[in-house]
């Protein structure tokens, strides 16, 4: 199970993950707020600068953008209008763009398939054609029949920005709960597809959101979390707070729903609850940050107390819920299994009344144990897998034996035991790359993945666990030459000494010149590895002779605890640092130069690159920080900011906060400096990072240098942090980006030259 920090980590990486994703929002009006550099005006659009000023520990700050923050205001709504005009205007001129965008879609146009999940006597997975801007799901009896479309989101808007975010299907096989989301939300509007008539059922769940869903294995219905309904022209821009789980019986409506659990002391808690795969017990996970730490409580479903409201007694306690349900209170009692924040636990089944967890609890880089609910104390953990050297990353019950996916200086390596340690041997993998997705219960004898790399396209594979076999089922064609290129796993030295690792993708036998067109990714942050995978949109980089190298930072999840918390807090500097030393290991090594190096990256990685540009302008000739945490006083204030704390700190600590204004990147722009080109991109309906932050670095930006570089902001219409974004953005984007990098590159070595 995936506990809900967990969940609510890797939606955060979900764009940053990503190489390419947004378009040309339509019809962009136009604005006469941009000027000639040449008459001595701005080229920007004018940003109102108002007095408004906090105090942080005796420390006066000034905010004067705050009038951003309001988003749907006129003066907000004009001031996004000028801006995208004057970008739009500038990457129009940026002669190649449509050679670049003709060449990403033909690479785009490639089949996707998601690894498929057997339920009942069917087999379910999600397909994309090639250019379909949203992936479509079916269902099949075998491999070897032809599959029935059973949902097509792209059928629901005219524009394909409404996604299918996720699907569970029930025990039988008769019924998928999913969950769509509107216009890049994180929000989610959950239904029910009856299989057998393809059509929907009555049943309509609202204000889902970072939420687990599980069904009881008799089909009657599912567990899931969702929050209150926010206030009206809220909903993109109030903190979460107070979410709560609920089953939801099929059949009934949303306001019928029986609360599971809650905690009115905790807003910041989140609850995620799986049904073990022998439906005995409802296991929930509490959380309250995105910091991997979580306590555990559990449920025998098998008992159920029902009291008149007369002879109810209090449910009190962090492991008790009443509520008055349809003439009575239905007692629900969770049992505490963990109830200490002293680390993580990911459940993955059970045996009977031992359950079995994924944890760093004594073990940085992860390891299983089993827990009889009966004896829970430490004490009696019986330890399953032991720490290794490389990092656990993740783990799935088959067939009775355990699939454990390793790290193994970032890609995968992937072991199988059985449920007493034993080892079985190993998944064997094609190349340098990257397993996941794994499928499959305790009782199935097989299991799914998707394998992928940096220039091999995802592909499923089934493994038989009884035989021991492993078999390709699909593997998708793209128009491109996989031999010449290669990809190579260096190690270089950070400012402290530290070794980090950097894949590195390029033509074959590529010039160590100083020349070639580079781009530097990275994340460095909330325990989230940066894994090899392929992008369409980096083989269209390095066709042209680019070099595209992926550093995997501090802050990252790659070597387990320790290398998590080298980059959280009064240690983020050190995510910085490891970028700033992958750029001069480029350099010095000859791969790039200044003049042709760019760096890229998306939230957690936007502020990386915002950060990092201030930092060494000198370094880079473009930056594209994407959808970033960008306002490291204030991002606790929106939708689920607060959840961010774990990892960045709190500015009512005196410490946390002089950390973070000192990297800050809205705080530390400086008038007169030379930055980098910069193209900052967002989403208008980015309620993960609200789309204020980068409007402020931008206005901020924009008014410190306005007739240097280019300094621009894209800001892209009915989208969000980077899930469910269409086909057609993505590939728009990525060609707005490449024409950026490009057009700065050609003019930095212009001004060389003379």
């Amino acid at each position: 199970m995936r506990h809900a920090s967990l969940l609510l980590a890797a939606a955060f990486c979900l764009s940053a993950c990503q190489m390419s994703n947004s378009t040309h929002p339509a019809g962009t009006p136009a604005s006469a707020a941009a000027n000639d550099a040449t008459h001595g005006a701005s080229p920007y659009p004018a940003a109102r600068k108002a007095d408004q000023v906090d105090d942080y520990h005796g420390v006066k700050v000034s905010d004067p953008y705050r009038w951003l923050e309001d988003i749907d205001t006129p003066e907000t709504r004009s001031w996004i209008e000028a801006e995208n005009k004057v970008t739009f205007d500038h990457l129009a001129k940026v002669q190649g763009r449509d050679a670049i965008k003709q060449r990403l879609t033909q690479l785009w146009n490639y089949e996707r398939y998601g690894s498929p999940e057997h339920y009942g006597d069917r087999y379910f997975y999600t397909h994309n054609d090639g250019l379909q801007n949203q992936p479509v799901l079916y269902v099949t009896e075998s491999f070897d029949s032809a599959p029935r479309l059973l949902l097509d989101p792209n059928t629901l808007s005219k524009d394909g920005t409404v996604a299918l975010k996720s699907y569970v299907v029930s025990e039988d096989g008769k019924y998928v709960a999913y969950g769509l989301s509107s216009g890049g939300s994180d929000w989610e509007e959950w239904r029910v597809r009856d299989v057998d008539a393809g059509k929907d059922t009555d049943d309509d769940l609202k204000w889902v959101k970072f939420s687990a869903v599980s069904w009881r294995r008799d089909g009657s219905g599912f567990f899931y979390s969702r929050y209150d309904e926010p206030k009206q022209g809220n909903a993109l821009k109030v903190a979460n707070k107070f979410q709560k789980l609920y089953f939801h019986r099929l059949g009934t409506k949303q306001d019928e729903d029986l609360l599971i659990h809650e905690q009115k002391d905790q807003p910041e808690w989140m609850f995620a609850g799986q049904v073990s795969d022998d439906g005995r017990y409802l296991v929930i996970s509490v959380s309250r940050s995105t910091e991997p730490k979580n306590l555990v409580l559990y449920r025998d479903l098998a008992q159920r107390y029902q009291h008149k409201v007369d002879d109810a007694p209090a449910a009190k306690g962090p492991g008790k819920h009443a509520k008055k349900h349809a003439g009575h209170y239905e007692v629900t009692t969770a049992s505490t299994l963990i109830g200490d924040w002293n680390a993580s636990y990911e459940f993955l089944g059970n045996t009977k009344e031992t359950f079995y967890f994924l944890t760093d609890m004594d073990a940085p880089r992860y390891r299983i144990v089993a827990i009889d609910i009966n004896k829970p104390d430490k004490a009696n953990w019986k330890e399953i897998v032991a720490q290794g050297k490389d990092t656990l990353q993740g783990a799935r019950i088959v067939n009775h034996q355990i699939v454990a996916t390793y790290m193994k200086d970032a890609h995968s390596d992937v072991h199988l035991f059985d449920l007493k340690g034993k080892a079985l041997g190993r998944i064997a993998l094609p190349g340098l790359g990257t397993a996941s997705m794994f499928t499959g219960r305790t009782r199935d004898t097989e299991t799914f993945y998707i394998y992928t790399s940096y220039t091999a396209p995802p592909s499923v594979f089934r493994y038989d666990l009884k035989a021991g076999t492993n078999s390709l089922v699909r593997a998708p064609k793209v128009a491109f030459d996989a031999e010449r290129f290669e990809t190579r796993q260096v190690f270089y030295t950070s400012k402290d000494g530290t070794r980090v690792p950097m894949f590195i993708t390029a033509q074959k036998g590529v010039a160590l010149n100083g020349a070639n067109p580079t781009i530097l990714y990275g994340y460095g942050g909330f325990n989230i590895p940066m894994q090899p995978g392929f992008s369409p949109a980096l083989i269209a980089w390095v066709e042209r002779g680019g070099v595209y190298a992926v550093a995997n930072l501090r802050g990252g999840g790659e070597y387990g605890r320790d290398w998590h918390e080298a980059g959280m807090k009064l240690r983020k500097q050190n995510v910085f640092d490891d970028f700033i030393a992958a750029a001069e290991y480029l350099i010095a090594e000859k791969y790039t130069s200044p003049r042709t190096l760019a760096i890229r990256g998306g939230s957690n990685g936007g502020l990386l690159v915002a950060a990092a540009e201030l930092q060494r302008p000198d370094l880079f000739a473009a930056a594209i920080p994407a959808v970033g945490v960008l306002d490291m006083l204030r991002f606790r204030d929106f939708t689920i900011g607060k959840a961010w704390e774990s990892d960045y700190g709190s500015v009512d600590n005196a410490d946390d906060f002089k950390a973070m204004y000192a990297y800050s990147p809205l705080h530390n722009v400086k008038p007169g400096a030379d930055y980098p080109a910069t193209l900052i991109i967002t989403g208008d309906h980015d309620d993960r990072v609200f789309p204020a932050h980068s409007f402020k670095f931008a206005a901020a930006m924009q008014a410190a240098d306005p007739h240097g570089k280019p300094l621009l902001i894209r800001i892209e219409t009915r989208a969000g942090h980077g899930q469910g974004k269409p086909t057609t953005m993505q590939i728009e984007e990525a060609a707005d980006v490449y024409a950026f990098i490009l057009d700065a590159f050609s003019k930095t070595n212009t001004a060389v030259a003379r």
